[in-house]
């Protein structure tokens, strides 16, 4: 993988372990070569992650909608800052840009973003490799909501298990790099993609 999109949160939350885990996995990704794509903000979550790429020389592609460029704060160290028109924008451009996702802790806009590459994944829109990244249990009850769909089956466990998850910066782009996507659904046409 060349660049990965880091799905996280514009707040820093109140998880000193979930901060300094956001800055190491920046800091990983600019010692693997690999560009950062994520939501050009210099606070919060999205700003630690920036910043680890940054302190340690690697590129970051911040993409941000023109209505957030003053709320959120753009970092002003990016290698290339795109300015879309909206939030859908910003999602394509995001996936575009991309070999493949990681989602860290984050709250409404993160679930949206993590909800909506999972399922053009099942869609067989794509089939780049999704990982979560586990700090300190905060996606447990996450997983295990997600285990009850597979459970009351809204949801096939292939398509749960096509999203890998661990607690390690380490062993989640491991089975990023291992990842086997799913077949391609028979119905897609494979011509729109």
């Amino acid at each position: 993988m060349k660049s990965i999109a880091v799905f996280c949160g514009s707040s820093e939350g109140n998880d000193e372990k979930i901060v300094s885990e956001a800055y190491k996995l920046g800091e990983t990704l600019s010692q693997r070569n690999i560009a950062l794509v994520y939501g050009a903000a210099k606070i919060g979550i999205m700003g630690k992650v920036a910043q680890g790429v940054i302190d340690n020389k690697g590129e970051t592609i911040g993409i941000i909608p023109i209505f957030l460029k003053t709320k959120e704060i753009v970092h002003n160290e990016l290698t290339e800052l795109i300015i879309t028109d909206n939030m859908h924008d910003r999602k394509v451009i995001m996936y575009e840009r991309s070999d493949g996702f990681i989602i860290i802790p984050g709250g409404f806009g993160t679930m949206d973003e993590f909800f909506e590459i999972t399922t053009w994944g099942q869609l067989g829109l794509h089939t780049k490799p999704i990982g979560i990244l586990n700090t300190n249990g905060y996606y447990d009850a996450l997983i295990k909501q997600c285990e009850m769909m597979v459970e009351r089956g809204f949801l096939k466990q292939e398509n749960l298990d096509a999203v890998v998850v661990d607690t390690t910066i380490d062993g989640l782009l491991e089975k990023m790099n291992n990842y086997k996507p799913l077949p391609a659904p028979k119905w897609l046409n494979k011509e729109r993609l």
